[in-house]
């Protein structure tokens, strides 16, 4: 049976639910990114939110939406590292324990900032299979309920609440942009548009190393079987059933993005608006900049998703 979808009022409720934990983050202009776009750009800042990403809002509202008796029992999940590190902090706001799972390769940043938060972190093989495998075993000795880092309901409903923030900062907009890769952002954020502004177009940028949103979209099916190569370590994940369904419902449309725009985009933001990005932010401003037909003139929400960066290994200072 599928999954239950979020609507706007769901939205509204995760907003109410993480008001005390979480931070209303600016939205950033920049003269310079809005010559270079040939539109006028409004930057929702979500390196700036607690634990450094978007995914606190999520975590934050599927934390505190767990009635006690289940919340008792602490929360795992499987992270490349931002939901990981989000659901870590969520979890201590509200006193309980917290299991992730991680992948080999994940960016040692992430890592750290999960067990700073004071997760017990598992390590297993980078497959999503590895991943799920290794949390069903979590959850079968310790009784922690599973928050999936895109499917689950309270998380798309909570991420849903970066763009209804947007809207409420910088006004009307002809084009919202988000990065995708399992799409609880995307998701988020096409039923907040729907609802808020519903002639604004909603955009996914995906790398083109992990473009398994752009192909299903276009076959009309979910494409889940790929190997991701990209630097974008937040969007290897494969795009959620319940996910795709809302982006389907909404006719998100999704652009596909070489690493090297990517990178070229990262340093723009640094530069620009004196905002470290991680490159599976960095990818929003790339998708519109190599668009600039299709942007021209309007105005432009982008959602930078998040800014954990490893700075001993940033992409521009590799051999």
């Amino acid at each position: 049976m599928p999954l239950p979808l979020p609507v706007f009022d769901d939205i509204l409720a995760a907003a109410a639910r993480i008001a005390p934990h979480a931070q209303a983050t600016p939205v950033l202009r920049s003269r310079t990114l809005d010559a270079l776009a040939g539109c006028r750009l409004h930057f929702k800042a979500e390196p700036l939110q607690r634990g450094g990403a978007f995914k606190f809002r999520g975590a934050c509202n599927a934390v505190w939406a767990l009635p006690e008796a289940e919340a008792g029992n602490g929360v795992v999940t499987h992270s490349s590292g931002n939901h990981g590190a989000a659901l870590a902090l969520a979890a201590s706001t509200r006193g309980i324990a917290c299991h992730v799972v991680a992948p080999e390769g994940a960016v040692a940043a992430k890592l750290a900032s999960i067990q700073r938060y004071g997760a017990t972190l598992h390590r297993c093989a980078a497959t999503i299979a590895a991943r799920e495998q290794a949390c069903a075993e979590v959850q079968r000795q310790t009784g922690a309920t599973l928050v999936h880092p895109y499917t689950d309901f309270h998380v798309i409903a909570g991420q849903g609440t970066a763009a209804l923030e947007l809207f409420n900062g910088a006004g009307p907009l002809d084009a919202l942009v988000a990065p995708v890769g399992g799409g609880g952002l995307l998701a988020g954020s096409a039923i907040a548009a729907a609802a808020l502004a519903p002639d604004c177009r909603v955009h996914g940028a995906e790398p083109s190393g992990a473009a398994d949103t752009a192909r299903s979209l276009a076959t009309g099916t979910r494409q889940p079987d790929f190997t991701p190569d990209t630097i974008c370590d937040g969007l290897r994940g494969t795009l959620g059933e319940p996910n795709f369904r809302v982006l389907q419902a909404h006719a998100v449309e999704v652009s596909v993005v070489d690493d090297t725009d990517t990178i070229a985009a990262m340093r723009l933001i640094w530069q620009c608006l004196k905002l470290l990005v991680e490159p599976s932010s960095a990818i929003a401003l790339a998708a519109v900049l190599a668009q600039r037909e299709r942007f021209a003139g309007q105005r432009v929400g982008v959602i930078l998703s998040g800014g954990n960066v490893d700075l001993d290994a940033l992409p521009w200072s590799r051999a």
